[in-house]
């Protein structure tokens, strides 16, 4: 028989002073359908508060799958609205200075909930909610959104090596299996497939800025000055220059406060795989058979071959 497949609570906004002896090692929580979408329990266990979170009109919220760029943007959506500011954006790490809204940690650490409700406006929250879930106050008040896809073989790979090294991820096993996990939605936040073509379809009718992981490496000048003018704010090239610069992939990489690494190792092991790992298209060679590959080609033509949804796997 097969095992049942365990879920877990996804990035930790934890408090960087939290020490390893504070606390027990914590156990990785059972998944459970919400709606159709396989979901850790803590957010099934507080979809009434989540549900009824009340966004503010002037809250920017992003979106995407897990392991799909979320911390990228994140930084480069902080240093836009601060102009560049290094110093500002260094004031707290990234799961602070965007709340990350369904998370529910163990006791006494904050709910996302809680640091969102606490922040003074205009707030920049984070979820990685499907469309049909998100908190319908979003929609009321016409959040503008910013969402960012990234390609099926790239984001599965990252969120295998995710799962290895987040201890309140299950043990992702093989590589192997981990994908037909990944394939049959039996992951946190379910199908990928769902997920990225229902918020594209929804950009029609809302204000969401619908970003591709893949331009964003071709390009990130060119993607950065969409999100400026999506937000209202002009950038001067000097400073769009520098937000260019402390955004790319080793810069973050070595930033304590976009890296997680003041997450204690209880919950993040660095030393099993950085959560920063790669930041690459076309990484999923290394991972994927060449059976694996063709399957995912056909599942994706199958699905999105008739969309005007359009993904790269290499540049």
């Amino acid at each position: 028989m097969q095992r049942p497949i365990r879920g877990a609570k996804m990035e930790m906004g934890l408090e960087s002073g939290l020490e390893d002896s504070e606390a027990a090692s914590p156990q990785p929580s059972a998944m459970v359908e919400l709606e159709g979408v396989c979901m850790p329990h803590e957010i099934k266990e507080n979809w009434a508060a989540i549900r009824g979170f009340q966004a503010r009109p002037d809250d920017l919220l992003i979106c995407t799958y897990p392991k799909a760029g979320t911390t990228w943007i994140q930084e480069i959506v902080d240093l836009v609205q601060h102009g560049g500011d290094l110093q500002k954006c260094a004031r707290a790490p990234i799961f602070e200075r965007s709340p990350y809204i369904e998370l529910f940690p163990p006791k006494p650490l904050s709910s996302g909930l809680e640091l969102a409700e606490a922040m003074p406006s205009p707030r920049t929250l984070k979820t990685h909610l499907p469309v049909q879930l998100l908190p319908p106050s979003f929609w009321e008040h016409n959040c503008k959104i910013i969402y960012v896809a990234r390609n099926i073989k790239d984001n599965a790979v990252s969120f295998f090596h995710f799962h290895r090294m987040n201890k309140l991820l299950p043990d992702p096993g093989k590589w192997e299996e981990f994908l037909e996990n990944f394939v049959a939605g039996k992951i946190p936040y379910g199908l990928w497939l769902d997920h990225v073509r229902g918020w594209w379809e929804a950009k029609d009718r809302h204000p969401i800025l619908y970003l591709f992981y893949e331009d964003m490496k071709e390009d990130p000048a060119r993607e950065i000055r969409k999100v400026a003018q999506f937000l209202g704010i002009e950038l001067m090239e000097s400073v769009l220059k520098h937000i260019v610069h402390h955004t790319t992939f080793e810069s973050m990489k070595a930033n304590p406060m976009a890296n997680y690494t003041t997450v204690p190792s209880f919950i993040m092991d660095h030393s099993v795989s950085a959560f920063m790992r790669k930041g690459t298209v076309g990484n999923w060679k290394e991972h994927f058979t060449v059976a694996q590959s063709e399957r995912l080609d056909n599942i994706y033509v199958q699905e999105l071959g008739n969309s005007s949804l359009n993904f790269r796997t290499q540049l």
